[in-house]
């Protein structure tokens, strides 16, 4: 899959024949075979003129709009997917608490194994690091997950071993730029910064598949409920935060890929990427989502993008003839 990004600001897209064009002011930044595209993310202030729009909803092309500092504004998408029947029964199952109970123990178990395997990879990878005792603490919430009887009970679980894992991961960093906490809305420093717009992607990519496979990406089993939140859309992601994003942010940093002149502060508060951050962070997770890899998930080889596609079917499954949802768990 090919993703083309718009970041230019004030540039436009066009449709000419069978291309689409990048344009700016009077001249032309880009040209890309339509058949070449299979997904579009606008940042900022980008336009699309009548005949782009046409021709990204009559090819199917899914289009995401992003702020400048890469909050998700909206999608624009074709009619609705013809499953109806899957949505029907996703809200049948959505008020079943043994049915959100079960999918979102699986999510918490496999979020929590994910974690771990990002702090096993990196000690092995750095011999001098000693993360023994907070990974025997992770072993403990996981099996504290396993017991718990209650949705609530089970998001306490999470969040405490979101806690342990971020207070590791902020060990993680060897460049000048460092991370002690998570922080969001603003994101408070450039660590931060760049978690959340990896996240934001993930979550836009998250809501274009579970929308396709038929899905009502508002209704969620694991995340409550709440106006205006893609609470489905944030279950699939839980699976692939640590082996994705998290993975990729320590890349970025402990290669300083990122540095320090890739980033600015806003004087409403936060720290964001700036256009030259945002381009290197984009290549960088585009090679991701398109990396091809054995994954010893599924035994095949595949993409983040595909697995990603995989799980959505594969809870399409368990949402409309019971079978066991198994989440995706990040590789060793």
């Amino acid at each position: 899959m090919t993703t083309l990004y718009l970041t230019e600001q004030g540039s436009t897209l066009q449709r000419q024949n069978e291309r689409l064009i990048i344009k700016n002011g009077d001249g032309t930044v880009n040209e890309i075979p339509l058949i070449k595209v299979d997904r579009v993310v606008v940042l900022g202030r980008v336009h699309l003129t009548t005949g782009a729009i046409n021709t990204l909803l009559s090819n199917g092309i899914d289009t995401t709009f992003l702020s400048s500092r890469g909050q998700l504004r909206g999608r624009l998408t074709a009619l609705e997917s013809k499953n109806a029947p899957l949505r029907l029964k996703q809200y049948e199952r959505a008020s079943d608490p043994s049915f959100c109970y079960e999918v979102a123990r699986r999510i918490v178990r496999s979020k929590i194994t994910s974690s771990l395997r990002v702090v096993m990879r990196y000690e092995r990878n750095h011999p001098e690091a000693d993360f023994q005792a907070q990974m025997r603490e992770l072993e403990r919430t996981l099996l504290s997950g396993l017991r718990a009887e209650t949705l609530d009970g089970l998001r306490g679980i999470e969040g405490h071993a979101a806690a342990i894992y971020f207070a590791t991961y902020g060990q993680m960093f060897r460049g000048p730029l460092r991370f002690h906490k998570r922080s969001r809305r603003p994101p408070l420093d450039p660590v931060n910064a760049v978690l959340s717009f990896g996240y934001t992607l993930l979550t836009a990519e998250a809501i274009g598949i579970v929308s396709a496979v038929g899905f009502d990406p508002y209704i969620g089993f694991f995340h409550a409920m709440e106006y205006g939140r893609c609470s489905l859309a944030l279950d699939l992601i839980e699976e692939f935060r640590a082996a994705i994003i998290d993975r990729m942010a320590l890349t970025l940093f402990n290669n300083q890929i990122l540095t320090p002149e890739d980033f600015h502060a806003v004087e409403t508060g936060g720290i964001w990427l700036n256009e030259q951050g945002r381009k290197r962070f984009l290549a960088e997770y585009d090679r991701t989502m398109a990396r091809k890899f054995v994954s010893r998930h599924t035994g095949h080889q595949t993409t983040f993008r595909r697995l990603m596609l995989n799980q959505a079917e594969r809870l399409a499954r368990t949402v409309q003839f019971n079978e066991p949802y198994e989440p995706y768990e990040a590789e060793h």
